[in-house]
């Protein structure tokens, strides 16, 4: 159902807008530059699909798995990813607002280049994730787990990430990324001991 949905608002150049889509499966399918509002995806299943340069107001994705799959250039307003596995996935170039992202794994996820406003991270797996030159614009990071992310030239000034782990954070040499940062005491003895090469035992 999905699927056809898909190729009919290509077809005729239209969007798709409240709809709920359940245990759907879909494989290889071209999704891009499509545009979905208060649409509901539940437990559906996307694998090497192309989401590139697609919208989504007000729209959920709910128990999803989209690993792998491209979100490059694509625009979320409003909308919610909740307790999806999205390791792996391409998010490059893209822009969210006032959307959240909670209980998620996007391990080895690639959001360079992306800018966030207004939105809340919660209880996701950013391990090794690909965050060089994101902007984060007033976010809410609640027990986020960054271990190993590359944060090269990502601007943190002001950014609180005092409830999130970032052990081992990649950032240049000129360290200008953590000028700024907001961290606790435990994550400030890490960095300041990186930075200086001192081993603590």
């Amino acid at each position: 159902m999905l699927e056809s949905r898909i190729i009919a608002a290509k077809s005729d150049d239209s969007y798709i807008e409240r709809m709920h889509f359940e245990g759907e499966v879909l494989s290889d399918v071209d999704i891009a530059r499509t545009e979905f509002e208060s649409v509901q995806f539940i437990q559906c299943q996307f694998s090497k699909c192309n989401f590139s340069k697609t919208s989504f107001y007000n729209s959920v994705f709910d128990n999803c798995n989209f690993a792998n799959c491209s979100f490059t250039e694509s625009y979320w307003k409003g909308s919610k990813i909740l307790t999806c596995k999205g390791d792996g996935s391409k998010f490059s170039k893209s822009h969210m607002k006032e959307t959240s992202l909670e209980d998620g794994s996007f391990r080895y996820a690639d959001f360079s280049s992306s800018v966030l406003e207004n939105c809340t991270i919660q209880d996701c797996n950013f391990t090794e994730a690909f965050l060089s030159e994101i902007r984060l614009k007033k976010p809410t990071l609640k027990a986020v787990n960054f271990t190993g992310a590359d944060f090269f030239k990502a601007l943190l000034k002001d950014i609180d990430l005092s409830d999130c782990i970032i052990d081992g954070i990649t950032v240049s040499d000129t360290r200008n990324e953590l000028r700024g940062v907001i961290v606790n005491a435990g994550q400030a003895i890490e960095l300041a001991a990186r930075i200086l090469g001192i081993k603590i035992v």
